[in-house]
């Protein structure tokens, strides 16, 4: 059944990746992964927040609507129109047996209006709501907690100047709502009020975007190789998943800034179950034993590009030069020994974690993670190279800067991690690295992303402070 699906106007490339990804959870977890069927309003931007969507049952809209971090609401549709007499058209011809249950005099409603585009005021809200009479509603009024919700939307016939994509007709729409989104879940989480913070802390909206992706339940495993402060792990442990972290620093793992701000008082502020184990470990030279293998149901992370943070794995001087012979650390110093440790490149980082999730991911398992492209190219193919064992089924782009982009990439485990893929992937990945971008290849973006296109213009920025632009045109979706 059609439902009409209001998105937050935020990170649009997300939007309808979530909403597929968490249909499969709903619907069923066991079938193939398939992309759900949409379509616009009438004159509408593809990048407007009312699409329509195609979903198995009301119960699953429902589900998705609750859950998800970008959908603001599902709605089952009873008219729409151009101006409110086609409004009122369209609602009187919409089938009774769809409508009555909801109108009956035993229950109670509530009616709201919102808009998108422009802002009414109360006065004209009552208005709208009470040109709605020619609808039977027979029971009450209950604007606290009422059985059923309503709502009546609205957009403006605004041009190409506001920022907002451009539409040429006002759309209205009335329909009962099947399920909204939880206000309190961001506020709740937001860094600014989290106990242990690092440079690299995911925000919570991207963090609980990448769970949805992973499709976070109770009962399933999900692991992060580049857990940090744990703020990923949060996000699946929200959600009723068992977790389980390391990372490169043990000074980060184990100690924190004390007993009361670590990674596990995060957890703790929040009342979550603790994860199962945090580990020291190199994501270069995993630590699980030979054979072990297909543990993990979703693995999630940020893996470091050198942007805030530059990666890196077991090693150093010595190292380095070819000084290969074993390291055996002396008893005194076994209790606060750090490891030495050397740079870690982005692409040898991504062939790693690919590597250990076709070893570890359960069949039908899944691999969220964040990858670095150049804004200009339309395709990450042309940066990210395929893989025998996973099956790549969403990629959700975010502006870093004027020319590069990070995309959160979500891959599912589709076949058996043999050798013989081990080796095929070990060759492309070998080819990959060869004919990779330099500035990729180094795993060195801090540059390249922060540097100023044109050095002789410093106080560019400094005027355009004082000086009164126009209203910018649309800018796509990144507003």
């Amino acid at each position: 059944m059609w439902y009409l699906c209001v998105f937050f106007h935020r990170l649009l490339d997300y939007r309808k990746a979530e909403v597929e990804s968490l249909a499969q959870l709903f619907s069923n977890e066991d079938q193939e992964y398939q992309c759900l069927q949409w379509r616009l309003p009438l004159l509408h931007h593809p990048d407007s927040p009312f699409h329509f969507v195609d979903l198995p049952s009301e119960d699953v809209a429902k589900s998705i609507a609750s859950r998800s971090i970008l959908v603001k609401g599902m709605y089952e549709l009873w008219g729409e129109g151009g101006s409110y007499e086609e409004l009122e058209e369209c609602i009187r011809n919409y089938p009774d047996e769809r409508k009555l249950p909801y109108l009956d005099s035993n229950s109670t409603f509530k009616i709201n209006v919102d808009t998108f585009g422009k802002v009414i005021s109360l006065q004209e809200q009552t208005q709208r709501i009470q040109g709605l009479s020619y609808i039977p509603f027979k029971g009450r009024v209950n604007l606290k907690n009422p059985e059923h919700k309503f709502w009546l939307m609205e957009t403006d016939d605004y041009g190409a100047s506001n920022g907002l994509p451009p539409m040429v007709q006002k759309r209205i729409f009335f329909g009962r709502e099947i399920g909204g989104a939880d206000r309190k879940l961001l506020p709740t989480y937001q860094l600014k009020s989290r106990t242990y913070l690092g440079p690299t802390a995911m925000d919570a909206e991207m963090a609980f975007l990448m769970a949805n992706q992973a499709l976070a339940t109770p009962g399933k495993l999900v692991y992060d190789p580049f857990v940090g402060t744990g703020s990923i792990l949060i996000a699946a442990a929200h959600f009723g998943a068992m977790t389980m972290g390391a990372d490169i620093d043990i000074r980060v793992v184990r100690d924190g800034r004390g007993p009361d701000c670590n990674v596990w008082s995060n957890f703790k502020q929040y009342g979550l179950p603790m994860p199962i184990a945090l580990l020291r470990a190199d994501n270069n030279l995993p630590p699980w034993r030979t054979g072990l293998k297909e543990v993990f149901d979703a693995i999630i992370c940020d893996p470091p590009y050198g942007v805030r943070a530059g990666g890196r794995k077991s090693g150093g001087r010595k190292l380095m030069k070819g000084v290969i012979g074993p390291y055996v650390v002396p008893d005194d110093k076994r209790t606060d020994h750090i490891p030495s440790t050397a740079s870690y490149s982005l692409v040898e980082c991504v062939h790693d974690l690919l590597d250990l999730a076709g070893r570890m991911l359960v069949m039908g398992g899944r691999l969220v993670f964040f990858y670095p492209v150049l804004s200009e190219d339309d395709n990450v193919d042309n940066h990210f190279p395929e893989h025998p064992c996973f099956k790549l089924i969403a990629t959700s782009e975010q502006i870093l800067s004027s020319r590069y982009s990070r995309v959160l990439l979500t891959m599912v485990k589709t076949s058996p991690y043999t050798e013989d893929i081990a080796e095929a992937a070990r060759l492309k990945h070998l080819d990959f690295k060869e004919n990779h971008l330099k500035w990729l290849e180094d795993g060195n973006l801090h540059s390249a992303v922060f540097s100023p296109t044109d050095p002789q213009s410093n106080g560019a920025a400094d005027h355009a402070k004082f000086t009164k632009e126009p209203k910018p045109k649309y800018r796509g979706k990144y507003v």
